[in-house]
């Protein structure tokens, strides 16, 4: 049974988009890389650690760029929303409404308890990670060549920290806001601590 051409003109390029298209197969189609548990390197910074969770939507942990799939194709392309929604609809096929015109978006006044503990998030992810990098260096750099040699403290903290270090990331990536709350409650004097370290070690 065909379509009715006057049916698909009362969806708007943006009803299309949200109802057919997730940020994952915009991000497929435009090259991004994702792995099996729907992380990736973020395009929007100088990533070295996959920190962007992607499915329906995205977020990244290490800048804090999120939205559906028209705000990843806007920021990727740098195109208005509007724009990027009809480039979605041309590059995946779909018909859509060229005479819409989207609302004026409304700008938040004050930050949410969600919003601050996303930045609260990503702060510790930032430092976590960059400890991670550092702790693999290590284990790298000061092993020991040889049985006889004496294992240097730095190799030893790598050994000891490692897979601690990758099982709090998880919980950050994965863990539901219970667990994501619970963690900052109970980790967040250790993360300054090691934050405070990293400059000194600079």
């Amino acid at each position: 049974m065909s379509i009715k051409s006057s049916n698909i003109k009362k969806e708007s390029v943006f009803d299309i988009v949200k109802s057919n298209i997730s940020a994952r197969q915009v991000a497929n189609r435009y090259g991004i890389t994702i792995n099996h548990n729907g992380m990736c390197l973020c395009p929007f910074h100088n990533d070295k650690h996959p920190s962007m969770k992607i499915d329906k939507r995205f977020y990244c942990f290490g800048c804090g760029k999120k939205g559906d799939a028209i705000d990843f194709v806007s920021d990727y392309f740098h195109l208005n929303a509007k724009n990027s929604a009809i480039k979605i609809c041309e590059d995946f096929g779909l018909s859509f409404d060229t005479n819409y015109h989207a609302p004026p978006k409304i700008k938040s006044r004050s930050k949410s308890d969600e919003q601050i503990l996303y930045e609260t998030e990503k702060h510790i992810f930032l430092v976590l990670t960059d400890y991670l990098q550092l702790l693999k260096k290590w284990k790298t750099e000061y092993a020991p060549k040889d049985e006889n040699d004496e294992w240097h403290p730095y190799f030893c903290e790598a050994l000891e920290e490692i897979d601690h270090v990758e099982y709090l990331l998880d919980t950050l990536l994965y863990g539901n806001i219970s667990d994501r709350a619970f963690f900052i409650t109970n980790y967040g004097r250790k993360v300054i601590t090691i934050e405070k370290r990293m400059e000194q070690l600079r």
